[in-house]
């Protein structure tokens, strides 16, 4: 049970590599990023952790939907998310995922694991929040990945993987 995070321009490659049985595709409205996959969710929303004038900001409902979404891939092949960059939406929704996976109580660890593939990742604290709200953590996904602070400068992340089988999915 593996997720993979990625930027943009490594997604066509991991597609064909790894062939996902679920992709999603966290693009700002209007960006292009079509690709095929057995099953897709499109998420469309800047990456902001805050309204802003002119922009769409992540939503509840759309991380709503992601844990929905998430909720139906069985694990058997991976799940494959991505952003532009692979550094904020990408990493903060794999984290989402993780946790909606596991019990409570692992958000830190999780946000460990995170910071530990990703030394670039920055998860969007919007998202996260969203989905400390919707899995009822009581602030500690929002503390968690507060206390791994921003990650490393970079223009583009680096594809990595979680193993979620690691942690035990407490769901199945």
């Amino acid at each position: 049970m593996r997720l993979i995070v990625s930027p943009l321009p490594q997604v066509e490659r991991l597609l064909a590599e790894r062939q996902p049985s679920h992709l999603v595709t966290l693009a700002s409205p209007g960006a292009e990023a079509a690709f095929d996959a057995e099953h897709r969710l499109d998420l469309r929303f800047n990456d902001i952790a805050a309204p802003r004038e002119g922009l769409v900001a992540p939503s509840l409902e759309h991380v709503e939907a992601l844990l929905a979404f998430a909720d139906g891939w069985t694990g058997a092949r991976p799940l494959l998310i991505h952003c532009w960059a692979g550094v904020s939406r990408s990493t903060a929704a794999a984290y989402a995922v993780a946790c909606a996976r596991t019990a409570p109580g692992r958000e830190a660890a999780w946000a460990s694991r995170l910071r530990d593939a990703a030394p670039t990742a920055t998860p969007n604290a919007l998202i996260v929040a969203h989905a400390d709200r919707l899995l009822d953590r009581d602030g500690a996904m929002i503390r968690a990945v507060e206390a791994i602070g921003r990650g490393a400068e970079t223009d583009w992340g680096a594809p990595f993987e979680l193993d979620l089988t690691a942690e035990g999915d407490s769901r199945r």
